[in-house]
């Protein structure tokens, strides 16, 4: 019912819009905690399973998931006090907070500035992070290998570089397109809200897959024929 249906209920809408904005920020954790393990991998190998034990790892998970429901969960709190008086089309198949923020009558600078607060505190800081463990990472590699051994190490990195491009990108871009522009094309919005709901989850398996010399070579054989 959430997420098959050409009209919502209001309660729904706030459910989907939960799921969504707190699964998409867990996700953004799992990618910095992925450039964690690469970083601690290449500058600290042989501390390696000493730093990175798997009760730690549990650990920083579960912390990872509370951090993406427990900033979320104020969000529909905050819209139900709203008063509801515009259009309530959603330009989207999904309810979004930005989107709903924009139907309703009442006053939402409260509900903006928390919106803005825990995106840049999440992915703002996440992608920050995950760059800064990148710039490490070359630095470390820069100065103990040659340029063969570096060249391997970098493809190592390939895969997580590409899923954090295609989660990162259509997420900042929807982001910036719902607070400032306003005078958009409404396909340009609709098409980027289904890129960034759907390619992520979709490429993902693909990027990782693709080094698999097995996958290569089904997929070669595939447009061969």
């Amino acid at each position: 019912y959430l997420f098959n249906s050409r009209e919502i209920s209001l309660d729904a809408c706030f459910a989907q819009l939960f799921f969504i904005h707190s699964l998409s920020f867990i996700e953004s954790s799992i990618l910095l905690l992925m450039a964690f393990d690469r970083f601690v991998a290449i500058c600290n190998p042989l501390r390696y399973a000493s730093i990175l034990t798997l009760p730690r790892i549990a650990k920083m998970g579960l912390m990872f998931v509370l951090r993406g429901f427990v900033l979320t969960f104020p969000l529909p709190f905050l819209l139900k006090q709203f008063q509801y008086c515009r259009a309530n089309v959603l330009s989207h198949s999904y309810c979004l907070n930005q989107e709903v923020m924009k139907m309703a009558c009442s006053d939402s600078t409260v509900n903006s500035i928390y919106g803005l607060f825990i995106t840049l505190l999440m992915v703002g800081l996440d992608s920050l992070l995950i760059f800064l463990s990148y710039v490490m990472f070359l630095k470390t590699v820069l100065k103990i290998a040659s340029p063969m051994e570096c060249l391997r190490a970098l493809n190592t990195c390939i895969c997580h570089l590409c899923a954090v491009v295609l989660f990162y990108t259509p997420q900042i871009s929807l982001s910036v397109l719902h607070r400032f522009g306003k005078g958009s094309p409404p396909l340009l919005q609709i098409l980027l809200g289904y890129v960034y709901l759907l390619v992520p989850s979709l490429m993902n398996p693909i990027v990782y897959s693709v080094k698999s010399k097995h996958f290569r070579a089904r997929i070669i054989r595939v447009f061969v024929k």
